[in-house]
């Protein structure tokens, strides 16, 4: 059930439970919208196109692969450009609803003029360069400009071709091709500016935000008749969001059973594919303190400091901190996935995730990186090349989460020196928006002698984990760095891995490319004549 209101109670009746009842509010097409009553694994796609009948938004893939269903949510962020609002692109298929408590949505019929008006700038763009066919996946094509447009506005300057194409990355078009949609993205800012009134949604948001001033957080409770308990009634799936890391430790450790929900980008497709019971949920979106990216003191593992990553923050920041200090990462950020998934999803659900061909393991791995663990207020850390024990296995242990990601700043005595060659090399069928067949995050230190005095070899798409190649790495420590010490490493690395074959690449293919990725590495760090970074590159970056 769903109500609209613009005038909401300042305080909210208790229910049993460990936090007070609260219905899902946010911002929606000018207006505040209540809803109550709905499973917290709805889908933002769902409620859309049924209940509130805004069908613009389609449902294509529902994976977060086609971009049909791209809306733009936007949240209060006081530390951003925009008058206190961040605006980023999500897939709708895989946000549930109640992520939405506190935010705005913003979705095609958003950018609607009143009746005979004339079109957004973006819509009018599409039109005249001929951008659109079908049409059916046009309403993603046009959140995706329209945040771009946004972001333009925001910096004063027009987006290049290859931001255009990056931010497009996410949307699929099998009629028209990407010449006139790319044109488009340039043609929108030639008229007047029509930005959005950041200030009305603020506004609104902070209303909401005022409204549940002392409030500790969302929690629903309710029947889910498809999932009966024994004595066939429904069950009550439970949904928490605190808002602070204290609530989200003592919640993880009174409901160790539940499942831990950040950026949905793999959750939801548990429920939309797999067809999962998640049973109750903790949402770790609302702990501001888990989003947040700073620089610890140093200490014996890490003379340098520490970059501490917090578990929430989202998989763009996440990367965009660590390209700022290790610029060879710009590839494999641009190529992790699309905006919607990188903007909603997040590092330390990657992470924790434990997936084999997940991309930011590896590189995690070869700059020598921990993981902080919490228990109620214990806690605990684990070099990330010690925290996986099997195939989405980790030594995470009951009511326990993963609070932050600590990474070795440079610095010439720690584990990454800034003179070490930090090279990452993703191999998948497509360029943009695939999934790794092999990912190798490869980290070498020379010293003035020619030899090897530090080398963190990590690969993903190799075995059951994501794991550093130690025959390797021992093959070349202390050795010059010459044609002969590679082999030897190639050699050695046949025997670090037996990969498995499947849809994406067979064992030999993985066996054959992990080798020559190792070539590559030294092909732009050999003594004599070493390639410039470009030479081996085939796509332009920004």
């Amino acid at each position: 059930m769903q109500t609209m209101t613009a005038d909401l109670p300042a305080s909210v009746n208790p229910a049993p439970g460990d936090l007070p009842a609260t219905p899902i509010r946010f911002w929606h097409r000018g207006r505040t919208v209540q809803v109550e009553g709905a499973l917290p694994t709805r889908s933002v796609l769902d409620w859309l196109r049924e209940d509130a009948r805004c069908t613009g938004t389609k449902e294509g893939c529902n994976e977060g692969d086609c971009g049909a269903c791209t809306v733009v949510i936007g949240e209060l962020d006081d530390g951003t450009e925009g008058a206190g609002l961040r605006l980023r692109s999500a897939n709708a298929c895989m946000q549930f609803l109640p992520t939405l408590h506190g935010r705005a949505l913003f979705t095609v019929e958003s950018l609607a003029a009143p009746r005979g008006g004339p079109l957004h700038p973006v819509q009018q763009s599409l039109v005249e360069c001929h951008g659109s066919q079908c049409g059916f996946c046009t309403p993603g094509f046009v959140m995706s400009m329209w945040s771009l447009y946004e972001r333009g506005l925001a910096a004063g300057r027009t987006p290049s071709r290859q931001e255009a194409a990056d931010a497009l990355s996410g949307n699929l078009c099998r009629c028209t091709g990407y010449r006139p949609i790319l044109e488009a993205c340039d043609a929108m800012f030639r008229p007047p500016p029509q930005p959005l009134d950041r200030a009305a949604v603020v506004q609104a948001l902070r209303a909401l935000q005022t409204a549940e001033k002392g409030s500790r957080g969302v929690q629903l409770a309710v029947p889910d008749p498809q999932h009966p308990q024994a004595d066939g009634r429904a069950r009550t799936t439970r949904y928490w969001a605190p808002r602070t890391l204290d609530d989200l430790a003592t919640l993880r450790a009174a409901h160790p059973q539940a499942t831990l929900l950040a950026g949905s980008t793999d959750i939801g497709l548990w429920v939309t594919k797999q067809f999962r019971d998640l049973g109750d949920v903790i949402h770790l979106g609302d702990v501001g303190e888990l989003r947040q990216i700073t620089e610890r003191c140093g200490d014996a593992n890490a003379p340098g400091g520490w970059l501490a990553i917090g578990a929430g923050a989202s998989l763009e920041d996440a990367w965009q901190a660590l390209e700022r200090r290790w610029p060879s990462l710009q590839e494999v950020w641009l190529r992790f996935a699309s905006p919607p998934i990188r903007e909603a999803g997040t590092m330390g659900g990657n992470v924790a995730n434990g997936s084999p061909i997940g991309d930011s393991a590896p590189v995690l791995m070869a700059l020598g990186a921990w993981v902080e663990l919490r228990h109620g207020s214990a806690l605990r850390t684990v070099p990330l090349d010690d925290f996986y024990t099997g195939y989405m296995k980790n030594r995470l242990g009951a009511g326990e989460f993963l609070q932050t990601i600590l990474v070795p700043l440079p610095h010439p005595d720690g584990p990454n020196p800034p003179a070490a060659r930090l090279q990452v090399d993703k191999i998948s069928k497509r360029f943009d928006c695939d999934i790794s067949a092999v990912c190798a995050a490869l980290s070498l230190g020379v010293g003035a002698d020619g030899r090897v005095t530090l080398a963190r070899f990590a690969f993903g798409g190799m075995a059951a984990t994501v794991a550093r190649a130690r025959g390797a790495e021992a093959a070349v420590l202390g050795r010059p760095w010459d044609e002969g010490t590679l082999r030897d490493a190639q050699a050695a690395l046949q025997s670090d891995f037996t990969p498995l074959s499947d849809l994406r690449a067979s064992a030999d293919h993985r066996r054959t490319v992990a080798a020559n990725l190792l070539r590559r590495l030294w092909l732009h760090t050999r003594a004599h004549s070493p390639l410039p970074a470009d030479a081996l590159r085939v796509f332009p970056l920004r």
